[in-house]
């Protein structure tokens, strides 16, 4: 059993105040009835500041000063992703309870590291793969289980967008993401982990074999040179149960973005978030059509409630594992390393 919570609501701090702080964990917190935000902390000290300023709380000059607010039950993780694994191991050796964004951590053995320090500090990690709470995921995944499409023999999902750039606060093509020391990864792990963990969550089945192209093709630093990390990924997924399918993660859609998952089975056709109307379209293997009206994808210019906040103040609210728990995304990190690894040796990678 973890720790009780101290107080009433559940109280939490932000370490990172950038874009993802301010525009999904600040607003769903502030949403939630169940928590409170008490701390603030980043590395540009204004834009704490300014956030307290705004909704209350205190601006801290340090992590380590937050960290040591013996008040504070958990903290949301938004710093880049070189940062990711010290900061959550640092907030959990504090006893705090971490919601860390995505990607999990940069090496495999950061990532088993945070595990690690959950247990041994009987505290709760989450990671911040919310497209599992997306109504239509949740729905697919329920029809599949029903076997609407009969069994699934392969897929392809796919994320696609115009960049980064478009999205982080600090300036264009300025942006961390194209830091590789900071980054270390671009668009797999940006992307490309979101529809990793995801087909392992509508399949019920973990990615075993990875067939992967990560290249950078075309995006370019304040500079005018290729950015250091990638821009597109393309790998080929063979599942635990059998199931073979492509996952693409990309930078260079300019046209518009493209976040959807199509799913082939021996029964049917499953379109999920591949239709501006119908979240989920079903195709028989008759013909017949049958169309979900059940919400819109979050895109970059349109972010809605991701459910991620909600389930993480609930867990530690109510004192139980997460549903996104770092333990159960290991697999689909252990599949993100190995893919970097088959482009890099040009070969089909086995995941152990």
């Amino acid at each position: 059993m973890k720790e009780n919570m101290k107080g009433d609501n559940m109280k939490v701090g932000i370490i990172g105040c950038g874009k993802i702080a301010q525009v999904r964990h600040i607003p769903e917190y502030l949403e939630n009835p169940d928590v409170e935000i008490v701390g603030y902390y980043d590395w540009n000290a204004d834009r704490a500041a300014e956030l307290a300023a705004q909704f209350g709380g205190k601006a801290y000059s340090t992590e380590d000063e937050l960290l040591a607010d013996k008040e504070m039950d958990a903290v949301s993780v938004c710093v880049a992703n070189n940062a990711h694994a010290k900061v959550t191991i640092k907030a959990l050796n504090a006893g705090k309870h971490v919601l860390c964004e995505k990607p999990m951590a940069v090496t495999l053995e950061e990532c088993m590291d945070m595990v690690k320090a959950a247990d041994e500090n009987g505290k709760y990690l989450m990671i911040g793969q919310n497209q599992r709470f997306a109504k239509a995921h949740v729905k697919a995944k329920e029809l599949i289980s029903e076997g609407v499409i009969g069994d699934v023999i392969t897929f392809k999902t796919t994320f696609g967008h115009g960049g980064p750039e478009t999205w982080g606060i600090d300036g264009a093509k300025n942006t961390w993401f194209f830091d590789k020391s900071r980054s270390v990864m671009g668009a797999m792990a940006d992307l490309g982990v979101h529809k990793t963990d995801l087909i392992q969550f509508l399949l019920d089945s973990r990615v075993i074999e990875t067939t992967a192209h990560i290249t950078t093709l075309d995006k370019k630093d304040a500079q005018g040179n290729l950015i250091g990390v990638d821009d597109n990924a393309i790998c080929i997924y063979k599942m635990e149960n059998g199931v073979v399918g492509t996952m693409t993660a990309s930078w260079t859609y300019y046209g518009e973005e493209d976040n959807s998952t199509i799913l082939y089975g021996t029964e049917g056709i499953m379109k999920i978030y591949d239709d501006p109307v119908y979240s989920i379209k079903v195709i028989t293997r008759g013909g017949e059509k049958i169309l979900y009206d059940i919400d819109k994808i979050q895109t970059n210019d349109n972010q809605t409630k991701s459910g991620i906040i909600d389930s993480f103040v609930e867990a530690v609210v109510n004192n139980h594992e997460p549903e996104v728990s770092g333990r159960d995304v290991l697999n689909a990190m252990k599949a993100i390393f190995a893919s970097l690894e088959s482009a890099k040796e040009k070969k089909t990678i086995m995941i152990q």
